[in-house]
Parts: C-alpha cells; sequence; structure tokens
C-alpha cells in the first residue's frame, strides 16, 4: 500500500494489489482527506466496508467513485457503512473526508473483499492421469468442489473474525473514553460536595459566635 499527497487539499492516494481481501486501519488527521484506488475488472464485484474505530463523534465522511468520475455512493456522518459495487475495467476511487473536524483525528479501518477478478486457466490435463474413478463413491471433481467449499467458508470465517475484531477495538475505544470522562466528572463532583460542605461548616459556625465584646 503506498500513499501520495497531491493537491493542496492533502489528499492521499493508494493503490492495492490484486487479492481478494485487503484490510487496512489508519489515522485520519483532523481537516484532511484521504483516498484510495483499486484497480477492478469488468464484471467483478468490490465491496468495502468501513468503521471509525476511535475520535471524536466516531463520524466520517465516505465517497466511491467509478472510473468515470461519476458518484456511486457517498456517506455523511456516520460511524460505519457497507457497500457492493459492480465493476467495469478501470480504477474505483473512494475517500474518507475529515475537513469537517477541525480537531478531531479518527481512527479508521476498512476491508475490500474482490469477487470473481481472476479465471481459473489451469488445465484440466490431470484428469488425463487418473484412471479408474469410476469406481469411487464419490468423484474427483466432488472432491474438488468440497475443498473449494471449504476454502471459500474459511475465507469468510476469517473475514468476520476480521470485522469483529474491528467492532471490539472500536467498542473499547468508546468504553475507555467513557471511563475517563466518568473519573474527571466525579473528581469534579467530590470537589464542588467539599467545597460546598466546607461552606456550610462555615456559615453555620458563624452563626454561633458571639461577636459581642465583653466588658471587664
Amino acid at each position: 500500500l503506498t500513499k501520495d499527497i497531491w493537491i493542496p487539499q492533502f489528499v492521499a492516494l493508494a493503490a492495492f494489489s490484486q487479492s481478494m481481501d485487503s484490510d487496512f486501519t489508519f489515522t485520519l488527521p483532523a481537516g484532511r482527506k484521504e483516498c484510495f484506488y483499486q484497480t477492478m475488472k469488468k464484471d467483478a464485484s468490490l465491496e468495502i466496508e468501513y468503521q471509525v474505530l476511535d475520535g471524536a463523534g466516531l463520524d466520517v465522511d465516505f465517497f466511491i467513485s467509478s472510473p468515470s468520475g461519476q458518484m456511486l455512493f457517498s456517506d455523511y456522518h456516520k460511524s460505519d457503512g457497507v457497500h457492493t459495487v459492480e465493476t467495469e475495467d478501470g480504477d474505483y476511487m473512494f475517500c474518507f473526508d475529515n475537513t469537517f473536524s477541525s480537531v478531531s483525528e479518527k481512527i479508521i479501518f476498512f476491508e475490500l473483499i474482490l469477487d470473481n477478478m481472476y479465471i481459473d486457466e489451469e488445465p484440466d490435463d490431470w484428469k488425463e492421469y487418473v484412471h479408474g474413478t469410476d469406481m469411487l463413491d464419490m468423484k474427483l471433481e466432488d472432491i474438488m468442489d468440497t475443498i473449494n467449499n471449504v476454502k471459500a467458508r474459511l475465507g469468510k470465517s476469517v473475514q468476520i473474525q476480521t470485522v469483529l475484531r474491528a467492532f471490539e477495538a472500536r467498542d473499547r475505544n468508546l468504553q475507555e473514553s467513557n471511563f475517563d470522562r466518568v473519573n474527571f466528572w466525579s473528581v469534579v463532583n467530590l470537589f464542588v460536595m467539599m467545597l460546598v460542605s466546607a461552606v456550610q461548616v462555615y456559615l453555620v459556625r458563624s452563626l454561633f459566635e458571639d461577636k459581642r465584646k465583653i466588658r471587664t
């Protein structure tokens, strides 16, 4: 993954390798916008899921553009989202925009899932060297289908676990932020209570003080 700043608004670009699944976590500074490119083929599928893990408001603006520059999806001030695009040949751009925040940076996780990017071009010559398969209860093709099915389900399990880890990280950051906030206001309340108690004691004592002078 590479980045490059290309316009004065500090927009960053990135390119992904042609893997079936890619996930990335990055920090988006306040007042910044970062964009990423993914090269796709015709009749393939691009699915992107993102989550804001940390930062005030837990929100970000999100956009997806086609190779022709057409806006496909746009989210405003959202903490997470999932979008699927049936693609054509070209580079798809998706951007995370935090320019609406001038103070808080955001930690963002996103995952790309690419389908139908490759065509199985492996020859079937191996079948010519297999003899006696009619005697088997299960054909080799059925075994290969089963193996591929297991592989696909394992890949889906890995994807779900990655998303769950992102949810866990966001919830943990939110809980830690709430914990710090509760501790801060607890200290403030304790200080106020001590101050009020001291004032009340002073006022009560002042009521019973005899300020008259005694002559002897």
